[in-house]
């Protein structure tokens, strides 16, 4: 199975998503972040949903946005996920978000994610998904 390191993915910014001001909502970063995430991983051949069935969850140990200028409704953004870290329980993800139209740089972010079960008890990745330390 191929480990990718990153990924791009196109986001369509709907109504729901952006304030009174027509500016994407701050929260929302965050959520497009998980659908990059995702997205990375099932192009690596993973699919969350199966690995939730086998009792391996991936939850959100910190997470943090930088913005730099506003999305707004309509837009076609683009999102570059990439693995930094990955160790035998913990996978650190980075990410930048751009207008399509112009590269405009949106925002920035990072997260670390722990690999737990479902107990919430701290396990070891799945084989295939664990690599050295960089």
């Amino acid at each position: 199975m191929a480990k990718l390191q990153s990924c791009e993915i196109e986001i369509r910014v709907p109504y729901a998503d952006v304030d009174q001001m027509g500016c994407v909502h701050h929260s929302n970063y965050l959520k497009y972040f998980e659908q990059g995430r995702t997205e990375l991983l099932r192009k690596s051949g993973w699919a969350y949903r199966e690995l939730e069935k086998a009792g391996t969850y991936f939850v959100v140990t910190k997470a943090n946005c930088n913005y730099h200028s506003p999305a707004h409704y309509d837009e076609l953004l683009t999102l570059s996920t990439t693995v930094k870290r990955v160790t035998l329980a913990r996978i650190d993800h980075h990410y930048e978000l751009r207008r399509k139209e112009d590269g405009q740089l949106l925002s920035t972010g990072q997260t670390t994610l722990a690999c737990v079960n479902g107990d919430g008890q701290v396990v070891s990745m799945p084989e295939g998904l664990k690599r050295k330390k960089k």
